[in-house]
């Protein structure tokens, strides 16, 4: 009878050597690492998607929410300091600026962001054009009115203010601004005509509203 030679792999030829093993962690490895880098990868790519469409989506509600202001307006007042003053409205129709008719578009003194504020409350009162365009009357406002303040670009960079023609008698406005958005710097602009502006309530030399300061 023929004898039976016993194996050189040990017990049954189906085990793995020391070399293949290796070969099938390295192999392993390899798929592993491939694996992580894509997740990251994947990741990373949703981050900045994210953080894109949520800067695109401010600089819709921006531009929306600005350009109808000024588009209804009465009167671009002024650009005092590093804001836009801005005459919204003639809500009691007596031809005069109440602090709760206006609207400041506020950049901050980096011009760094875009908000807008307004005032819920303030005592009886009216503002000369003069006062409107003077760099304190803001601050004068804030102590002395209910204030509201809606943020509306935080964060940005190198706001201006441009006009067709110096407040009060600007009949364009233009806003420009930068945004960082995936390692690259975009500017984007906001342009809004009025379409009611009240020209006929300025004096003649129009640094005055004549039914407000004659």
């Amino acid at each position: 009878m023929k004898k039976l030679q016993p194996s050189s792999r040990g017990f049954g030829t189906k085990g793995l050597t020391l070399v293949e093993l290796l070969m099938a962690l390295a192999v392993t490895s390899v798929i592993l690492t491939a694996v992580v880098t894509l997740a990251h990868a994947l990741d990373t790519a949703n981050d900045v998607s994210d953080d894109t469409s949520q800067k695109q989506a401010q600089v819709r509600y921006a531009t929306l929410r600005i350009s109808e202001l000024i588009r209804h307006c009465k009167l671009i007042c002024g650009a005092p300091g590093d804001d836009l003053c801005i005459w919204r409205a003639d809500d009691n129709g007596d031809d005069k600026i109440n602090p709760t008719e206006l609207v400041y578009i506020e950049s901050g003194t980096g011009r760094d962001f875009l908000q807008l504020l307004d005032f819920t409350w303030s005592a009886s009162w009216n503002l000369t054009l003069f006062e409107t365009q003077d760099i304190n009357t803001k601050d004068a406002l804030v102590m002395a009115c209910d204030e509201r303040r809606m943020l509306v670009v935080p964060e940005c960079s190198n706001v201006r203010f441009a006009f067709d023609e110096a407040p009060p008698m600007s009949k364009l406005v233009s806003i420009s601004f930068e945004l960082y958005e995936n390692g690259v710097t975009r500017q984007y602009q906001i342009n809004a005509s009025l379409r009611g502006w009240t020209g006929h309530l300025l004096n003649a030399t129009a640094d005055a509203i004549v039914s407000d300061d004659d």
